[in-house]
């Protein structure tokens, strides 16, 4: 089997190109042009891994891409996929998160209409919800540009695969987290200032709302449900959750308890941080998975978060020489 992965640099490309490698595959990854490359989290894959220089602006450079490789599955997981730079940058969203779907769909259905492709969809389409928990019947009620994008990109997957008879799918997965989550992410962003706040690097972590309430997955696991959907009979959409929510407050209570501080004594409140439209709640109804994909979460919230937060201590410690009980190097 030969995968082409597209945002393989990013934390769940790097686990999905880890868990094809292990099934076998010949692993593909599309890369932008770009001054300053950034593979930090595919560094030990490089020579494993085969990259490509394409972009989701250029509709030929899609076509020829495929032409090249001759996937026979596609991993949609590149997109302008930060929330709040989604409302300085709409257009520039819609771009690549929205109609870079297209540009892909399109260069399948013209190259090699055998192509199974996913499509990475996302719980921030449920916005405003409509109904709680949610799944994959709820209603969709996008609350930024980005979830906006991510819903054209959802509803021009199925209307490719209805059209035009592709395995095309879309994932619709919740919130998922890990040690490679880019650091202006909420769970991340706790994670990495406990480390730091503990090491004396740091004096305090600057928060928006923290009573938002979100289903946080560990995303090792849910690159294992991107796989599975690929390999089922039938093209179908599934929503990938784990059923249980927390607040970003219980994300920094637990993050600042693993490294005995009180963050009543760091966190602030700042504007600055807080959505010109709040999504308030999110919560995964993931039966359908589980029964189809007999797929299910496995790590706790709790244990994600100490995963994360000993990670960014052992990275702090490396990189500053300090230690948590106070001493420096010698």
């Amino acid at each position: 089997m030969k995968a082409l992965i597209t945002g393989i640099t990013g934390q769940d490309g790097s686990y999905l190109a880890e868990l094809l490698l292990e099934k076998g595959y010949e692993v593909h990854g599309m890369v932008r042009r770009s001054s300053t490359e950034n593979f930090e989290r595919i560094v030990h894959l490089k020579d494993r891994v085969e990259l490509h220089q394409a972009d989701l602006l250029d509709q030929f450079s899609m076509a020829s891409l495929l032409q090249t490789v001759r996937p026979s599955e596609v991993y949609n997981l590149a997109a302008q996929s930060f929330v709040p730079t989604s409302w300085t940058q709409p257009t520039l969203t819609g771009e690549f998160t929205a109609l870079g779907v297209t540009r892909m769909l399109d260069a399948i259905k013209l190259i090699d209409p055998e192509i199974r492709f996913y499509q990475a969809s996302s719980s921030e389409m449920f916005g405003k919800v409509q109904e709680t928990p949610q799944d994959e019947n709820t209603p969709f009620y996008p609350r930024s540009p980005y979830a906006v994008a991510k819903l054209y990109g959802h509803w021009i997957t199925i209307n490719y695969r209805e059209s035009f008879g592709l395995h095309a799918v879309s994932g619709i997965l919740f919130n998922h987290e890990s040690p490679r989550r880019g650091r202006e992410f909420v769970t991340r962003k706790v994670s990495e200032a406990a480390a730091r706040i503990k090491l004396g690097l740091q004096d305090d972590l600057r928060l928006g709302n923290l009573d938002a309430h979100r289903d946080w997955g560990y995303a090792p696991e849910y690159v294992d449900a991107m796989w599975r959907m690929l390999q089922q009979p039938k093209a179908v959409d599934y929503v990938i959750g784990t059923g249980c929510q927390h607040s970003v407050r219980d994300c920094v209570e637990m993050s600042f308890m693993h490294v005995d501080l009180d963050p009543q004594d760091f966190v602030k409140i700042d504007s600055e941080f807080q959505r010109p439209a709040e999504v308030d709640t999110l919560l995964a109804n993931p039966a359908k998975a589980r029964d189809g994909l007999g797929w299910e979460a496995r790590t706790s919230f709790e244990e994600m978060m100490q995963i994360m937060v000993e990670a960014d201590l052992v990275a702090q410690e490396k990189a500053s020489g300090r230690r948590r009980g106070g001493e420096g190097t010698r």
